[in-house]
């Protein structure tokens, strides 16, 4: 079981995973595919909902282009939105 303490970084990995694919123009697909995880994983972990392993820590760390370390900075979790983002649609 995990404790408040453990949930609390839970929390900031996966705001600084979100943060960092967002900075760098990824979908939770291509993130899930460059690290090679299962995309559900991720979406558990962007919602601070997961426990990772060092691997999988390793992988993101690996696939945002930061060091594992940067992960573990306090960050705020954003609120989850339901339903799918808008098509953003390019200017031509």
């Amino acid at each position: 079981m995990s404790t408040a303490r453990a949930k609390l970084f839970f929390a900031y990995i996966g705001a600084n995973v979100r943060r960092g694919r967002e900075r760098r123009g990824l979908t939770q697909e291509k993130l899930a595919e460059n690290a090679d995880l299962d995309l559900r994983f991720v979406q558990r972990i962007e919602r601070g909902r997961t426990n990772l392993s060092a691997a999988v820590l390793v992988s993101l760390a690996d696939a945002l282009g930061v060091t594992p370390g940067s992960l573990f900075r306090k960050a705020i979790l954003a609120t989850a939105r339901m339903g799918r983002p808008p098509i953003r649609r390019g200017r031509d």
